[in-house]
């Protein structure tokens, strides 16, 4: 089952996959998580990956919808979904939740409070999350991406093309089937290993505020 709010590009997705569906899900609308969950009779394998950044405004400028925005979907979404599921995740007996994070959990940077305070918070609902399941046949883990190109950065930005290209300018990023590729690996991991926390940077970014840039764009 996959769920998104714009469910025709999910259908090109599921098109490709054997007994796929495609269905509408806003994880910060309550009524469309429960829509969605209702919808799915097993779960064994739930990736919360909706999330995002917004603006960069300093403190003393903060939009509080920017905020809340961000906590709506990176950390509520993420309770939702799982709470929704969790019940089904214990039932199939071997049950794995991947929380997509970022390294914007744990490293900083001016003008990226919002976005900082809601990947720490999702961090520690999966770090909870994990402590409360000790026993139960479910394994949790956490995937925290560095520079991937996406439309983050075109998001972030109001859709401000040139300034979101700007931030991979030079660099070589990843990009989104590295992590997919990741999800894959932690997910087909015997039942007793269990992936606590991944960390997955281009070689070009040592922190997140430190990139290697080089004059043209690699190829």
């Amino acid at each position: 089952m996959l769920g998104a709010r714009r469910v025709e590009r999910l259908e090109e997705v599921a098109s490709g996959l054997s007994g796929a569906r495609a269905l509408p899900l806003d994880v910060a609308d309550a009524a469309s998580v429960e829509a969605f969950c209702s919808a799915v009779d097993e779960c064994r394998v739930l990736v919360n990956n909706a999330g995002g950044a917004l603006g960069l405004e300093r403190i003393a400028e903060a939009d509080e919808s920017h905020w809340r925005q961000m906590w709506e979907s990176n950390v509520m979404g993420t309770m939702r979904v799982t709470r929704a599921l969790l019940s089904k995740l214990v039932a199939s007996g071997d049950g794995v939740v991947v929380n997509i994070g970022s390294v914007a959990a744990f490293e900083r940077y001016v003008g990226g409070a919002g976005y900082h305070a809601a990947k720490a918070a999702e961090r520690a609902f999966t770090d909870v999350l994990r402590m409360e399941l000790l026993g139960e046949p479910v394994r949790v883990s956490e995937i925290d991406p560095g520079m991937v190109e996406t439309e983050f950065s075109l998001v972030r930005f109001g859709g401000d093309a040139e300034r979101a290209g700007a931030v991979y300018a030079g660099v070589e990023p990843l990009l989104a089937d590295d992590i997919a590729q990741c999800v894959v690996f932690v997910v087909t991991r015997p039942s007793h290993v269990d992936i606590d926390e991944m960390v997955v940077r281009p070689r070009d970014q040592a922190r997140v505020h430190m990139v290697h840039r080089r004059s043209e764009r690699s190829s």
